[in-house]
């Protein structure tokens, strides 16, 4: 098939009334009686932050786009448009946001934007929708660019970009236990990114994948979901306020703060490209670590 035979549309457009029609049978599924839970007040401030990322989304797509389409000008190799290209373009593409996703969570600069997402303490298929208004700044695109290097097509790429989040959004629900068939083995799972979302030590940075969970397989991130140690969601410091404002920019907030007040060049770094919660001395090894010892003393 030729290049200009494929059209590569919007899943996320495709996919935004599929979205509000099964936020709502969960809502009703959880009124009556199935296992997960929604509060009103934390459902308009996902609603608000996944809002205010589309409108991000406006504002600075099309810079994004250009500098996506000057590296593939200079592309390494000239990627034909064909299933097996999409596909490959595919697996890469869930390959690189894994090291995007890890590094969100392990540099305080990428986490700054990233906490947003984490920072409900209920988990339902709305919290998909929570996400950062500040991704531009926090330069969170940058992991994709190899893929226009290579010289994957523009539009090729944010369409399996675009698969990637409308599977991520299915995820974020508690009604699901386990797949079946063994799929847990392979794929990012409503199990495994419970895990994610957990504030538990032992759940801690845990299980970045994006759609195949292999990748925290290979990198030893991977931690199976625990029934006897349910999740408890949020962030280690959990915010007390709705207010959609605070919550896109508390972290960028705490690191101005820390480095106006740190009392070194490194402690400034840190501040920037420390893991979050160096200062404080609770970053996630650090509480997986105590709570390892805490374990072992019992």
């Amino acid at each position: 098939m030729t290049a200009t035979a494929w059209t590569f549309p919007d899943p996320v457009q495709f996919a935004v009334p599929i979205f509000v029609v099964t936020i709502l049978a969960e809502m009703l599924a959880v009124r009556f009686g199935a296992r997960g839970d929604y509060d009103w007040r934390d459902t308009g401030t996902s609603l608000l932050m996944g809002f205010g990322n589309t409108m991000a989304a406006v504002v600075f797509g099309g810079t994004i786009i250009a500098i996506a389409t000057l590296l593939w000008q200079i592309r390494l190799f000239d990627v034909p448009v064909a299933f097996w290209s999409v596909v490959l373009c595919f697996i890469l593409d869930d390959f690189f946001y894994y090291w995007f996703h890890r590094s969100a969570h392990e540099v305080r600069w990428f986490w700054a934007s990233h906490v947003i997402h984490h920072s409900s303490q209920h988990y339902n298929l709305s919290t998909a929708l929570r996400q950062t208004w500040t991704g531009f700044l926090s330069l969170s695109f940058l992991f994709r660019l190899p893929l226009f290097l290579i010289g994957f097509p523009v539009e090729m790429v944010l369409f399996v970009g675009g698969l990637n989040l409308v599977y991520q959004f299915f995820i974020h629900t508690e009604l699901v236990r386990r797949l079946p068939l063994g799929l847990e083995a392979w794929l990012n799972t409503p199990s495994h990114h419970r895990v994610h979302h957990g504030t538990n030590a032992r759940y801690l940075d845990r299980n970045y994948g994006g759609v195949l969970i292999v990748w925290d397989r290979m990198f030893g991130t991977f931690e199976p979901e625990n029934d006897a140690d349910p999740a408890r969601y949020g962030i280690v410091r959990n915010l007390a306020t709705f207010n959609p404002l605070w919550v896109a920019t508390h972290e960028w907030v705490a690191i101005a703060r820390d480095v106006a007040t740190a009392r070194s060049w490194r402690e400034r770094w840190m501040a920037v490209a420390g893991p979050p919660g160096w200062r404080q001395g609770t970053t996630a090894r650090t509480l997986r670590a105590q709570a390892s010892d805490a374990a072992l003393a019992e």
